[in-house]
């Protein structure tokens, strides 16, 4: 896909474009007022010592590939998709994080940005699998794995440490093949 406006992707409304440091200040004030949202699910830096190291980890770590999902309107960042855990060979498989900012829950820019991450994943990432991993109780996740066409694939007993504990986790899957890429 070529690259417009700054963005690697876009759909009618969002665009997926890298994280820089300089994203700093918008997106931690943005993790701030979201905490109610994201707990206890998710646990965004909010502090600029915090994201210099998140954002440094997936700027600079080839095992990562992260992605701030911005209004087209505005370029407000709505939220974030993260591709960790990128291994290469005979597995081509990345695991997907991802969470939206409080001002943009609710109005579908997530599944739009997901969608884009994931043709990007298929396609110039050369990537064949993607994987999320989602907390049973992780209601909004999980619709939005099902609204992108992930499929169940299982259940993990304690996964993922996650706000101080083991927690379990549902397994969901997106192949390149289910996607006709």
């Amino acid at each position: 896909m070529p690259e417009t406006h700054g963005y690697l992707a876009e759909g009618p409304r969002v665009g997926i474009r890298r994280f820089t440091q300089d994203d700093a200040a918008e997106f931690t004030a943005r993790a701030r007022e979201s905490e109610e949202l994201h707990r206890p699910w998710l646990f965004p830096p909010t502090s600029a010592e915090a994201f210099a190291s998140y954002a440094g980890r997936l700027i600079g770590d080839p095992a990562r590939a992260g992605f701030l999902v911005c209004e087209k309107e505005n370029g407000a960042i709505a939220g974030f998709i993260n591709i960790n855990n990128i291994v290469e060979g005979g597995f081509l498989c990345g695991a997907l994080g991802y969470g939206v900012f409080a001002h943009a829950a609710g109005r579908g820019l997530m599944t739009e940005a997901l969608g884009l991450v994931v043709r990007y994943a298929f396609g110039p990432l050369r990537l064949h699998r993607l994987e999320i991993n989602v907390q049973p109780g992780n209601t909004a996740s999980i619709a939005l794995a099902r609204r992108c066409g992930f499929r169940l694939e299982g259940f993990s007993p304690n996964m993922i440490y996650v706000d101080g504990a083991w927690q379990d986790h549902e397994r969901w899957a997106i192949t390149a093949e289910m996607t006709g890429a």
